[in-house]
């Protein structure tokens, strides 16, 4: 399937690894420019060549900017005027028992989690309806909409985004700009890899064997018992990036595998 992106300029924030990354290669190999974005110079200037060179014909851009510090966001915003497609995908996760976090940890979550998408969206968002054509996608996770216990202050800013999302839909009205969020579940990204690798030799097992207890225990209302891939997800969000997707605004869409068990 063509979904239509040659022509386009993506930005794909927390870019460098996991899912970001999948979605980064997803859009290029579809035509799109897409601009990578990590907070390491060195490593988003290595990922370009790397993926130039692997990919053949695609066209990547690299930008550092640490999403926590306002007058990196501000460079990156001079440096990139203009994007046809923002996803706002960079976030941080840190499971932490809920008396056990102090406010510098709640306000760290929501600046990097939550802000980062309002000031990226706040800036395009407007040159995206003047032009008459955007997409904005937040990677929001189930974890919005079943607060994880062990990181409530993560549950709290997925949740926002929803929020934010489903607002900006709103002003899109009569518009070919829209505003989604994805919901991943539990998914196999390089920051999950090393948590589930380091609970297995804790406790002495397999990955496989660790992964297998994850959901029977964690995650039991999983329907597919497995992690998704981080394509598995990327594959989605590059739908909704497209104009095929362009009767799709304002929803939250899930790529959980079962794991929330709500109809609507």
């Amino acid at each position: 399937m063509d979904l239509q992106l040659r022509g386009k300029t993506a930005l794909v924030t927390g870019s460098t690894a996991g899912i970001g990354l999948a979605i980064a290669r997803t859009l290029a190999q579809e035509g799109a420019e897409v601009i990578l974005n990590g907070r390491n110079r060195a490593r988003v200037e290595a990922l370009v060549q790397q993926l130039s060179d692997e990919l053949p014909g695609t066209r990547f851009r690299g930008i550092a900017a640490d999403f926590s510090k306002v007058e990196q966001i501000d460079a990156l915003l001079a440096a990139l005027p203009e994007v046809d497609i923002l996803i706002n995908n960079v976030g941080i996760f840190e499971p932490k028992a809920f008396t056990d976090i102090p406010d510098e940890d709640w306000f760290r979550f929501f600046d990097v989690n939550v802000m980062s998408g309002v000031r990226l969206s706040r800036h395009y968002f407007p040159k995206m309806l003047a032009k008459g054509w955007g997409r904005i996608i937040f990677i929001s996770s189930e974890s919005a909409l079943q607060i994880p216990t062990e990181m409530i202050h993560y549950g709290t800013t997925k949740t926002a985004q929803l929020a934010i999302s489903r607002g900006l839909a709103e002003l899109t009205t009569g518009t070919e700009v829209t505003v989604n969020t994805v919901l991943p579940g539990p998914t196999f990204s390089e920051g999950v890899g090393d948590f589930i690798g380091n609970l297995a030799t804790m406790n002495q097992v397999s990955v496989e064997e660790m992964e297998k207890d994850f959901f029977k225990n964690a995650r039991p209302t999983s329907i597919i018992k497995r992690f998704a891939t981080t394509q598995e997800v990327a594959n989605l969000v590059a739908y909704l990036a497209s104009p095929l997707a362009s009767a799709t605004n304002g929803a939250a869409v899930r790529v959980d595998g079962g794991v929330t068990k709500t109809i609507v």
